[in-house]
């Protein structure tokens, strides 16, 4: 059989893959066509729709430049780069593209729709840089919580001063069954724990004492039922079952106040034996795109976003456990010289937000790789890692291995770089799309690793994205 022929048969097969909801395995087809022919735009197209659904954005783009390459009037290349480009914020360059595909197809209406929300994105971002000020005032400034009255028609159980376990039962109730938490407690709640997290170092640095258990837990992007199930089977936090969420609590799932509000709440009840670190879904401009701001209003108010706002820039970036395993969100850094010493001396108050560069963007979002060295982003942000600069970290700093999550792992979690990076994610069935099992790992006094799977379990007929600023998120 003609190599064009054998490629087309892998393309089919990748699409079988895709429709299926087999990301991995469709790129993988669609590479091998690649490999042998390289000369089909499609082939390149469709790889980079399945890079999109693993958020490899910067993969994604690369893909449908190419297939533009091939054939400048391939309208779906140029859809497909625009809807990469918009994952990753780069709303200009979006638009560019959406402009393109309109004028190859004049009368797609999905495209216009879509290029008139991007271009509302471009003028929200704009708006928003012309009224920033430099150091804004608290969202806390004039809140006068004790003066707020709960209404006597208000059935949840009452919260004093003190978070209290009953108070959290009640909370897991109500949301399981739909309903909210009174506006007061939500900022009693926010404020109290905002204050216990700004109080904390940069990178926490805790032990697993005799007779107690930690649980390290990855991402749960706002699926309050896929948590629900994680507590079920390994129990819920106490004063002697530790637990540390690993960042991205919220966005595109659609019940990601409510684990905000359930984790802070288990903050508050266990200051000292409950932790938190920062993802790179806890911050401003990723909530405004991927549902946590709409869901915040949609919910309870503007305001409320706001305080969680400023209360996820007050986040720990990491926890060192027991000296052995550093714990963040993304992963290392692009420069070898930077060491735990760096971390610890992080000022993370004197910048809200991650920015573009620098050591808290970079702990935050960057990804592993295979290969030695450093290479660029597949996501388009950040940069990669391969399993040299991992050893070389994990010696200079005394280090077991990194812990970090920020990426869907289809058996739930991955050990890589010969033991020293060890990625846990922890939500299964990714926005109702993705096939994978949720991971945790646990770790007890001697600092062995156990892992942990788990499957998602049913939920309320609510798509995830459903409070997104634009439908354009859908497609992600």
């Amino acid at each position: 059989m003609a190599p064009k022929e054998s490629s087309a048969e892998l393309k089919a097969k990748g699409n079988k893959y895709f429709a299926s909801h087999e990301w991995l395995n469709a790129i993988d087809s669609y590479t091998k066509a690649i490999e042998m022919y390289d000369q089909d735009p499609s082939y390149y197209c469709n790889r980079a729709q399945a890079n999109i659904k693993l958020e490899q954005y910067g993969y994604a783009i690369a893909d449908a430049a190419k297939a533009i390459e091939l054939d400048k009037g391939y309208a779906k290349a140029y859809y497909r780069r625009a809807v990469a480009n918009t994952a990753i914020l780069n709303s200009r360059a979006a638009v560019k593209d959406f402009k393109a595909v309109v004028s190859l197809e004049p009368s797609n209406k999905d495209a216009k729709l879509k290029l008139a929300e991007c271009e509302k994105i471009v003028k929200r971002v704009e708006f928003l840089r012309a009224i920033e000020v430099g150091d804004p005032p608290s969202a806390f400034e004039g809140l006068d919580i004790d003066a707020m009255v709960v209404d006597p028609s208000y059935d949840g159980a009452k919260l004093g001063k003190d978070m209290t376990q009953e108070f959290i039962d009640d909370t897991i109730s109500r949301f399981k069954n739909g309903k909210k938490l009174h506006r007061k407690y939500v900022y009693q709640i926010i404020a109290a724990v905002r204050k216990i997290l700004y109080d904390e170092p940069t990178m926490v640095e805790m032990e697993v004492q005799k007779g107690h258990q930690l649980t390290v837990c990855g991402d749960t992007h706002g699926q309050f039922f896929d948590l629900m199930e994680l507590f079920r089977l390994n129990g819920f936090p106490t004063e002697s079952h530790y637990y540390l969420f690993n960042g991205d609590f919220v966005d595109r799932g659609s019940w990601s106040t409510e684990i905000a509000l359930l984790l802070y709440a288990y903050k508050w009840l266990h200051p000292k034996a409950f932790f938190l670190n920062r993802g790179n879904h806890e911050t401003d401009d990723m909530n405004r795109v991927y549902g946590f701001e709409g869901e915040c209003k949609a919910k309870y108010s503007e305001r409320v976003f706001k305080l969680f706002s400023e209360s996820f820039s007050a986040l720990p970036l990491a926890t060192l456990i027991g000296k052995k395993f550093f714990t963040l969100h993304g992963g290392l850094f692009s420069d070898d010289k930077i060491s735990l010493d760096d971390v610890r001396k992080l000022n993370r108050h004197q910048q809200r937000q991650p920015g573009q560069q620098g050591l808290m963007m970079e702990m935050l979002w960057t990804d592993p790789q295979p290969m030695p060295g450093r290479g660029p982003s597949k996501r388009g942000v950040g940069l990669q890692f391969g399993p040299d600069v991992t050893k070389r970290f994990c010696e200079a700093n005394g280090l077991e291995a990194v812990i970090r999550s920020h990426e869907v792992r289809m058996e739930g979690y991955e050990v890589e770089h010969d033991g020293h990076c060890i990625t846990v994610f922890s939500a299964p069935r990714y926005c109702d799309s993705t096939e994978n099992k949720g991971a945790y790992i646990n770790i007890g006094p001697k600092h062995k690793l156990e892992f942990h799977k788990f499957d998602a379990v049913p939920h309320p007929d609510i798509k995830p994205m459903a409070y997104a600023q634009s439908s354009l998120m859908s497609m992600m």
